[in-house]
C-alpha cells in the first residue's frame, strides 16, 4: 500500500511538472510568434490589428525625401500601400530599399482624419507651418496620397476639402465621422 501511495504521488508530482513546463512553453511560444503579413493582407485585417506588432513584406517604391524617415510598401497593385515611419533606433531608411523587396518588424498604428484634424491642417497652412511633403505645386506627398487613396488636388487646401468629402461619405456610409489610415511604427526592417 505504501509503494502505492509513493507511485501516486510521484506520478502526480511528474504530471505536475510536465504540466506546468508545457503551458509556459505555449505561453514563451506565443509571445515569440509575430504574424507576417503581405501589404494586401495587412490593409485588408489592419481595423483589427492596431497596437499589435507584426512582420510586414512588401516592395519599397519610395522614402520620404525630407531624411527618409518613412518608407512606402505596396502590396499586389499600387491601390494597395502603406506607410512605414522609422522610429528612433533605426535613424532613417536606407534609399537602397527603394525597389526592393522590404521586411518590416513594427507595431500597426491608426491615424485618423477628422474635422478638429481639417481645421488644424488648413491653421498650419494659413500660418505657414504645416508640414511639407512633396513638391508644393502637388499639394503634398504623390505616395502618401496614393497610400491614402486620395482624389487627385494640386493644392492641400484641395486635400482638405477632398477629405471633408470623403468624411461626408462616411459618416453617412457607416456613421463615423473620420477617416482611418493605417501605417507601420517600424522597430526593424531588412532588405531583402
Amino acid at each position: 500500500m505504501r509503494k502505492l501511495s509513493l507511485l501516486l504521488i510521484a506520478s502526480i508530482g511528474l504530471f505536475s511538472i510536465l504540466l506546468f513546463t508545457s503551458c509556459n512553453s505555449n505561453k514563451k511560444n506565443a509571445k515569440e510568434e509575430i504574424a507576417t503579413y503581405s501589404v494586401d493582407k495587412l490593409l485588408a485585417e489592419a481595423e483589427g490589428l492596431v497596437d499589435k506588432t507584426v512582420i510586414i513584406e512588401g516592395l519599397c517604391t519610395h522614402t520620404c525625401s525630407h531624411g527618409a524617415k518613412k518608407l512606402f510598401l505596396m502590396g499586389s497593385d499600387d491601390t494597395k500601400t502603406i506607410r512605414v515611419e522609422a522610429s528612433e533606433e533605426i535613424g532613417s531608411f536606407s534609399k537602397e530599399s527603394v525597389n526592393s523587396m522590404v521586411s518590416v518588424k513594427g507595431k500597426v498604428m491608426e491615424e485618423r482624419i477628422d474635422e478638429a484634424y481639417l481645421v488644424k491642417w488648413e491653421e498650419g497652412i494659413k500660418a505657414q507651418t504645416a508640414e511639407k511633403h512633396g513638391k508644393e505645386d502637388q499639394g503634398g506627398c504623390t505616395t502618401e496620397k496614393l497610400a491614402q487613396n486620395e482624389a487627385p488636388a494640386n493644392t492641400e487646401l484641395e486635400r482638405i476639402e477632398n477629405f471633408r468629402k470623403r468624411i461626408t461619405e462616411e459618416k453617412a456610409k457607416s456613421g463615423k465621422a473620420y477617416l482611418s489610415f493605417y501605417f507601420i511604427a517600424a522597430e526593424s526592417y531588412e532588405i531583402k
